[in-house]
């Protein structure tokens, strides 16, 4: 039981400072943050947090790639469900297993993920999380249900358009306080990228 007490003290560490960051973020946006106030609000002195972290840019970094790498996860492990569902041919959309897998780990890290993609948060997550989600879906399955040779737009567009969607609406759920269940908000997310926002907005049929 003794050798598991050091990894269980540094996953508390990385948590307390975390949340720290969580906190700075939302009360003076991460730009204004300074590494003592870090340690001040996660109680630990200077040279732990430099034994985990080089600096404020590499703590979120490291916070970000651990977010994408989860979600990279839970994507390859129910993909071939939304490849089976695509393929169906049925009058009732269900919500693709995927979005409500995805939903249900943003609501576990709801804290975080409002914080970092809120006005004070990152920037440059939004971008990542818009490549990254381009990527894992379409550009580097063998498998992937969108093929570029049947784009009737520009890649790129369509790229930029349904990542800025998407992101745009877990923006609203986590601004909102992520009222809806997260199968809700999957039925409500497949409805608008599987159907449109016309059939969404009740003007097609």
């Amino acid at each position: 039981m003794r050798n598991s007490n050091p990894d269980l003290r540094v996953i508390r560490t990385k948590e307390s400072i975390r949340h720290a960051l969580v906190e700075l973020i939302n009360e003076k946006g991460f730009e204004a943050i300074k590494v003592k106030d870090i340690t001040t609000r996660a109680k630990i002195n200077r040279g732990t947090f430099y034994a985990h972290y080089q600096d404020k840019f590499d703590l979120m970094n490291k916070c970000e790639e651990e977010i994408m790498l989860d979600m990279s996860d839970i994507t390859k492990k129910n993909f071939p469900s939304v490849i089976a569902a695509l393929e169906t041919d049925s009058q009732t959309l269900t919500p693709f297993s995927l979005t409500v897998a995805l939903f249900e780990y943003l609501h576990m890290n709801s804290d975080f993920m409002k914080a970092v993609l809120g006005p004070k948060g990152d920037l440059s997550f939004q971008t990542r999380l818009k490549e990254f989600m381009w990527e894992t879906l379409y550009g580097n399955n063998p498998s992937a249900f969108i093929k570029e040779e049947n784009f009737l737009v520009p890649g790129q567009y369509l790229a930029s358009y349904m990542g800025t969607a998407i992101i745009g609406v877990i923006q609203q759920w986590l601004e909102s306080g992520g009222k809806e269940t997260p199968q809700e908000m999957a039925r409500i997310l497949t409805t608008l990228t599987v159907n449109g926002p016309y059939y969404a907005a009740g003007l097609k049929k």
